[in-house]
C-alpha cells in the first residue's frame, strides 16, 4: 500500500539468498496487517520477513487500530493477513462464543474467504491487574473480590470497554458493582496505576510489563475469559497467490511459546529496539539465511517520515485551494445557494478527525489515499469562509467604481476584487495548512505514513522519545509553511 516499486525489488532483492530468482512483474505480492500493540506488530513483522524471505514482495501495515479495523482491511481484501486471536475471534468479531474449537472456527470464517493458521504456540489473554500494594491491602486476589470493594476506580482501554469478553460481560458475569469507570489507552492505564490514579486495570498475559512490574495478576475463578491462542488470519486466495510465502509465513505455527514472546515484547517495550529488528532478530537465529533488517537513523527516519508527510500535507492542500477559492467565490456572488456552501464545508468539520480518516477505509482502503482525501475534506472550511469574508468584505463604494469604468465580471473579479481579498483569502490558506500538517499525524494509524508513525509508536510504547520524534517535525513543519505562505501573500501583495 506504501511505497514504490523499485523499493519493494530492492528489498526483495536484499531478503537473503533463499528469496526465489522471480521479477518484479512475476514476485508474489503479501500484505501483512498488525493491530496496534507491540506484540501484534512484532508478529506482523515475523510473518512480513519470513513471506520476504520466499521471495514475495512485501507490505506490512503495521499498528492498523484495533481488532474491528484489522478485520474489516482482512475482510475486504485490504490486507492478505494478520495476527489474531481465537478468544477475540469468537467473543469479539463473530460474536459467537458457542464456537470452542479450531475447526469450528474455521468452519465459521470459510464462507468469508478467510483461513485460519494453526496456534502459533502460545496464548495472550485479557486478566485484571492491581499493584502488589493496593491488592494486598485491600486483600484482593481473585476478581470475585472486587465485589466487596464498590469505590474502586478502575481503567479500561477502550475496545476492552465495549467487548463481550471485556468489561461489559466481565461485569454482568462478576457483578460487579463499580461506577467509576474510565476510557483510556491501554499503555496510559498502566501510568495510572502506577501514579494510584486507578486502581484495577486490564492486563495482557504477555505483556513485559508484567515482569518488571509489581503488578498482581487477579484469579478468573469464575472462568470467564476464553482460550485467548495466537494464530493467523489470511485469505484463502493467498495458498494460490504466494504459495510459497504462505508456506514460510506458517514455519511460525507451534514455535512461539510464551517465554519467547514475553522476551520478544520486552526487547521492544523495555529496550526500545525496533520491532522489525526484534522480530529478525529471532528469525536470524532459527534461519541463518534471513538477515536482521538493519534499523535507520534518527536522521533516516524523519527524512522518510518528512516525504511521507510532505506529500499528505501537499496533495490534500492544493486539491483544497482548487476546490475551495471557487466555492468560496461562489458563496460570495450567489448568497442564497452560498450558505449552502458554506453550511456543507462547515458541517464538515464538526466530524471527528479519526472517525472521518476511518469511515473512508471501506471506500478507499489503507494508507495514503483515505488520509489525503480526509486531510481536503479539512482544508476546505477555513479557505472557503477567507474567500467569502474578503470579497463580501470589499466597500460598496469600490465594486461601483470597477463597475463604472465597463469592466467585465470575470476582470473586475481576478483584477480588483481577488487582490483586495487577498489578505483573508490568505489567512484562510495559513489555517488550513496548519490544521493540515497537524491531522495529517493521524495518518499514522491507518498506515499513511507520516510524522504519526512514530506518536503512536510512542504513546503504544509508553515512551516519550518516538512521541517527540514526531511531534517536533510536525510542528517545524506547520511553522515552516505558514512562513512560506506568510512570504507568498507579500510577495503578491507587492505585485497589486
Amino acid at each position: 500500500m506504501r511505497g514504490s516499486l523499485l523499493a519493494a525489488v530492492l528489498i526483495t532483492g536484499l531478503a537473503g539468498p533463499c528469496a526465489a530468482p522471480l521479477s518484479a512483474e512475476e514476485a508474489p505480492r503479501v500484505r501483512v496487517g498488525s493491530k496496534a500493540f507491540t506484540e501484534s506488530v512484532v508478529l506482523g513483522e515475523l510473518a512480513a520477513q519470513l513471506a520476504r524471505d520466499a521471495g514475495a514482495i512485501v507490505t506490512h501495515d503495521a499498528a492498523l487500530g484495533g481488532t474491528q479495523t484489522a478485520w474489516k482491511a482482512l475482510a475486504e481484501g485490504q490486507i492478505d493477513l494478520y495476527p489474531e486471536y481465537t478468544g477475540t475471534l469468537v467473543r469479539d468479531i463473530l460474536q459467537r462464543p458457542e464456537l470452542t474449537t479450531l475447526p469450528e472456527m474455521r468452519a465459521a470464517v470459510a464462507p468469508l474467504g478467510l483461513k485460519i493458521s494453526d496456534p502459533l504456540g502460545f496464548a495472550n489473554g485479557y486478566a485484571l491487574g492491581m499493584t502488589e500494594e493496593r491488592a494486598e491491602e485491600l486483600d484482593v486476589r481473585t476478581i470475585s473480590d472486587l465485589r466487596k470493594h464498590p469505590g474502586l476506580r478502575l481503567g479500561f482501554n477502550f475496545e476492552f470497554l465495549e467487548r463481550d469478553d471485556g468489561w461489559s460481560g466481565l461485569q454482568r458475569a462478576y457483578r460487579l458493582p463499580q461506577t467509576a469507570v474510565t476510557g483510556l489507552e491501554h499503555e496510559a492505564a498502566y501510568s495510572g496505576l502506577k501514579s494510584g490514579a486507578l486502581d484495577v486495570i486490564e492486563l495482557y498475559t504477555t505483556d513485559a510489563k508484567l515482569s518488571r512490574a509489581s503488578i498482581r495478576q487477579l484469579e478468573d475463578d469464575r472462568g470467564f475469559f476464553p482460550d485467548y491462542s495466537a494464530v493467523l488470519l489470511y485469505r484463502a486466495e493467498l495458498a494460490d497467490e504466494a504459495p510459497a510465502a504462505l508456506e514460510a509465513i506458517r514455519r511460525l505455527e507451534g514455535t512461539l511459546d510464551e517465554e519467547t514472546m514475553i522476551a520478544l515484547n520486552a526487547r521492544v517495550d523495555g529496550e526500545g529496539v525496533p520491532e522489525p529488528v526484534a522480530a529478525g532478530e529471532l528469525l536470524a537465529e532459527r534461519y541463518p539465511s534471513i538477515p536482521v533488517p538493519a534499523a535507520p537513523s534518527l536522521f533516516e527516519r524523519i527524512a522518510a517520515r518528512t516525504v511521507e508527510h510532505l506529500g499528505l500535507v501537499v496533495t490534500a492542500l492544493g486539491c483544497g485551494l482548487l476546490a475551495a477559492v471557487p466555492l468560496g467565490v461562489f458563496a460570495a456572488k450567489r448568497p442564497r445557494p452560498g450558505a449552502w456552501v458554506l453550511g456543507a464545508t462547515g458541517l464538515l468539520q464538526t466530524v471527528p478527525s479519526l472517525a472521518l480518516f476511518v469511515f473512508l477505509i471501506p471506500v478507499l482502503g489503507l494508507g495514503f489515499a483515505p488520509a489525503a482525501v480526509a486531510l481536503f475534506l479539512y482544508s476546505l472550511l477555513p479557505v472557503v469562509r477567507g474567500t467569502h469574508a474578503g470579497l463580501t468584505g470589499i466597500p460598496e463604494a469600490t465594486r461601483e467604481s470597477a463597475r463604472a469604468l465597463g469592466l467585465p465580471p470575470a476582470v473586475r473579479l481576478w483584477r480588483i476584487e481577488l487582490p483586495l481579498a487577498l489578505g483573508s483569502i490568505f489567512a484562510g490558506i495559513k489555517t488550513a495548512a496548519v490544521i493540515c500538517v497537524g491531522t495529517a499525524t493521524l495518518g499514522g494509524f491507518i498506515a499513511a505514513g507520516g510524522y504519526g508513525e512514530p506518536i503512536f509508536t510512542g504513546l503504544r510504547r509508553d515512551d516519550i522519545g518516538p512521541v517527540l520524534e514526531g511531534a517536533i517535525p510536525a510542528a517545524v513543519m506547520a511553522l515552516l509553511v505558514q512562513f512560506a505562505f506568510d512570504r507568498l501573500e507579500r510577495t503578491l501583495s507587492k505585485r497589486r
